[in-house]
């Protein structure tokens, strides 16, 4: 391209319309191009062109390009500006499109525009020189005292610039290279100027009138500077005011007074953040540490990133709770009064926070238990986390752990990380302010795992008494001392936890409550806190026993308390209504006659309707209140029961039996129904079983089969091969949950006896229990939660392991009078106990052959 010194461009141009900027000679500029004749350019010319004469186009200022390709051009600008692409960038949104980033080389002026279509072409002349100028004495003499006054009114424009930027360092060393000539054109394009006089500066071809022109923008551009410096004269730049202020400090530090020290502080927050610091009582790692910190952060410009993360973590250090603590409060007797108000039945629980109260009354260093209560939901393992709190006198935080798969989220982030954090024990602790609290680890069997970690191994070292002392947060990096915080774990099974956390935990069970508890639970907590929260008051709706009875039964059917609380939200909602739309009734004198028989379900006695009108007269009530809650009205407002008692129906024909499980959400009753018909001898079985039941069925077929002439049973042929040209299923309802578990043996046996035998299971008796081959019973777990959903679903008799009877002093004594309890050894026992009158054996009549 280039021949000898001097450099032409093509005579043929391909033109790029812009009316968004102007590029000048020696300039650099980015446009978007998105009509269509300059996308087909960039297609065309740019994006296919293998030679560096394809990169060369002509940039016409001040000309837009039509939308359609249909419209013809408008009149182009006189002057253009040969240009380099350097880099072409394309997208598609918001809409197809190119970004160019493009070099002005030299001027040239149109001669002809030789086509429009697909883009425009035309034949151009080179108005400017393109030479590799060597001698720059000879061109300083040509362009005389012009050129020297631009040169001066450049360097004291740069000047007044910031030099410690690379950028203005840059610019200024390019005024020393850079041929005169060139000069106007950049600083033009560099300076704040407006694309019309940016275009006078592009039409001017002549040198001297270049330099002219340009000469009072320069000037323009000094005054400016110069204003802008007067009025910011009194503000210095932060970098140097920290730089005039620090050498200072360490000069006053030996011989100011201690008002200027106090003065220069309350200015300085890095001197503020170093009293806390050194005021602060946090142990002697963390107090070195943290002066290692401070001291690299006052070397450190507050324009550096590390900055801000170096600071958040003194912060945060000075605000943990190092030796900051709550007294605890005591005495017992308050503390046993309280809880009895805030929970009904839960003796375990209580008998043990009594315990820890009397034994920190005779120790005052007494680490913090690590206690895990499990149970099923809604019995109230969170709230009476709680309560504990409110008891001893100390802060609450509660963490929930359901999901958590990141260990980070308990031991923290490393430093070095962008965006690291403190994990949730550390943050839990500058939350509350102290270091003593009670810590609630919600749902820990809940606990997942993933390629971030194991969380539930980075809790070994926080529920760890022997360890605690001086649990290390990575963010943190130096120990902390958990030992004084009480850490309450709650979950519905431990089944989920792993060993060794299981181990670093005292576990106290929590099982579902009794219908009579449930009735109190209710009366004393959850109608009152419904009542508050729909603006009702007692002389409004009356819930009597009875009704919350049959809420209970008929309408729930759970271990703990939640849907009674909804279901009791739900009445209360409705007896809103009633209120809502009788406060806007016109109360008439003889209204009380007229609405006794309205509604099926506002019953309200003589003597109370008067009371309820006269009390609150204010409120405007109709004289229908209060609203009593029948039986008809939980018809109205609930929809017909959703339980209703089928155990009975279930047992009317031989092949059915009641077993009993339990579930992580509590005790449930289990139906077995059995089945045959003619086959080749096989067992099916249904219901989503584990491998366990399933064993434990064909441990049950495999007993009966063995001791079938013991008890007379055959199958329909009347051969005691109970398989013989026999198949049998066996089907668990509820096929949707899938069941496992040793506990179902004697109710496989016991229904298979049926079925064989054509006799009826008791239908007032369940079971449970584990089998053997021989016939032994052995003991299972959950008995508690087994018997209550016994009891609530109306049972009388219960046949478990005798092994398992020391489990039944854990019932309330309410509840055992109720039911009647079956203690077996082995099958025989079990059987004699499910069958009315027996299933004693049969005994054999011998048959003498004759010798005659």
């Amino acid at each position: 391209m280039a021949a000898g010194s001097a450099i032409q461009i093509p005579s043929r141009l391909p033109l790029l319309l812009t009316h968004e900027g102007v590029l000048l000679p020696g300039s650099t500029m980015r446009t978007s191009v998105d009509s269509p004749r300059n996308m087909q350019l960039v297609r065309s010319r740019l994006l296919k062109g293998t030679s560096l004469r394809s990169t060369i186009i002509g940039v016409i200022p001040n000309t837009s390009d039509p939308t359609s390709d249909c419209d013809e051009l408008p009149s182009l600008h006189r002057i253009g500006t040969a240009a380099l692409a350097v880099q072409v960038v394309g997208s598609n949104w918001p809409k197809p499109h190119y970004t160019l980033l493009v070099t002005g080389l030299c001027r040239f002026q149109i001669l002809q525009l030789l086509k429009e279509k697909p883009y425009p072409v035309a034949e151009v002349e080179q108005l400017d020189r393109l030479e590799q100028f060597t001698n720059q004495l000879k061109s300083e003499e040509e362009l005389g005292e012009l050129s020297e006054q631009f040169y001066k009114y450049a360097v004291q424009l740069v000047e007044m610039l910031d030099m410690s930027v690379p950028a203005v360092a840059k610019l200024r060393r390019l005024l020393d290279n850079l041929p005169r000539e060139a000069l106007p054109d950049i600083l033009t394009s560099i300076i704040r100027t407006s694309n019309q006089e940016k275009l006078q500066i592009l039409d001017a071809v002549r040198l001297e009138e270049r330099f002219k022109m340009t000469i009072p923008l320069l000037v323009r551009q000094i005054e400016g500077l110069k204003l802008l410096q007067k009025t910011r004269k009194p503000k210095q730049d932060d970098d140097k005011r920290i730089v005039a202020i620090r050498p200072n400090r360490r000069i006053n530090h030996i011989p100011s007074t201690a008002e200027d020290e106090e003065e220069e502080e309350d200015h300085d927050d890095v001197v503020m953040l170093e009293k806390k610091i050194r005021t602060s009582s946090m142990s002697e790692q963390a107090l070195k540490v943290c002066l290692k910190e401070i001291k690299r952060l006052k070397k450190m410009p507050q324009s550096m990133p590390e900055y801000a993360l170096t600071r958040n973590y003194l912060e945060l250090m000075v605000e943990l709770p190092w030796n900051k603590s709550t007294k605890d409060r005591l005495e017992i007797r308050a503390a046993r009064i309280l809880l009895d108000n805030d929970h009904y039945a839960m003796e375990k629980l209580k008998k043990r926070v009594l315990e820890y109260l009397a034994v920190r009354q005779l120790k005052n260093n007494l680490k913090g238990p690590i206690l895990c209560f499990v149970g099923p939901p809604g019995v109230g393992k969170t709230s009476v986390g709680r309560s504990i709190a409110k008891t001893l006198g100390r802060e609450f935080h509660r963490i929930a752990l359901g999901g958590v798969c990141d260990q980070s989220d308990i031991r923290g982030h490393r430093r070095t990380y962008v965006g690291s954090m403190p994990g949730r024990i550390i943050n839990g602790l500058k939350t509350v302010g102290v270091n003593n609290p009670v810590f609630l680890l919600d749902e820990v069997d809940k606990l997942g795992k993933s390629l971030q970690g194991d969380p539930a191994a980075a809790l070994l070292e926080v529920l760890d008494p022997e360890q605690n002392h001086s649990f290390t947060d990575h963010y943190l990096n130096v120990a902390f001392d958990l030992s004084q915080v009480l850490f309450i774990a709650t979950a519905n099974t431990t089944a989920t936890i792993p060993p060794a956390l299981l181990d670093r935990m005292e576990i106290i069970q929590v099982p579902g409550y009794t219908q009579e508890e449930k009735i109190e639970i209710a009366h004393r907590h959850l109608i009152p806190k419904q009542l508050e929260q729909h603006g009702l008051t007692p002389q409004q709706i009356q819930i009597p026993q009875v009704t919350t009875l049959d809420i209970i039964t008929r309408y729930t059917r759970e271990a703990g308390v939640r849907s009674l609380d909804r279901k009791l939200g739900a009445i209360c909602r409705a007896v809103a209504v009633k209120v809502a739309e009788g406060q806007h009734k016109e109360t008439k004198p003889d209204r009380a006659e007229v609405g006794e028989g309205e509604d099926c379900k506002e019953h309200v006695t003589e003597d109370a309707k008067p009371e309820s009108i006269t009390d609150t007269a204010d409120l405007a009530l109709p004289p229908e209140m209060p609203i009593l809650i029948d039986f008809h009205a939980l018809k109205d407002i609930l929809g017909p029961p959703m339980y209703e008692t089928e155990v009975s129906e279930r047992l009317s024909q031989p092949g059915v039996a009641i077993g009993l499980a339990w579930t992580p959400l509590g005790g449930e009753i289990m139906f077995v129904e059995a089945s045959r018909m003619d086959g080749e001898g096989q067992l099916t079985l249904t219901g989503q079983l584990g491998d366990v039941m399933k064993e434990s069925a064909h441990l049950a077929i495999s007993w009966l089969r063995s001791n079938a002439k013991r008890y007379q049973l055959t199958n329909a042929s009347g051969s005691f091969d109970l398989l013989d040209n026999t198949d049998i299923h066996l089907h668990f309802p509820a096929g949707a949950v899938t069941k496992d578990g040793p506990s179902a043996g004697v109710t496989i046996v016991t229904c298979l006896a049926s079925l064989f035998s054509g006799r009826l299971v008791c239908s007032d008796v369940a079971m449970t229990g584990e089998i053997t081959l021989r016939g032994l019973v052995l003991p299972v777990g959950g008995i508690k939660d087994k018997v209550l959903a016994a009891h609530r679903a109306g049972l009388k008799r219960i046949i478990i392991p005798r092994r398992n009877e020391k489990d039944l002093e854990e019932i309330a004594v309410n509840v055992r009078q109720d039911l009647t309890f079956v203690m077996a050894s082995c099958l025989d026992e079990v059987l004699n106990a499910a069958f009315d009158g027996g299933f004693a054996v049969k005994p054999r009549v011998e048959h003498l052959n004759s010798k005659l």
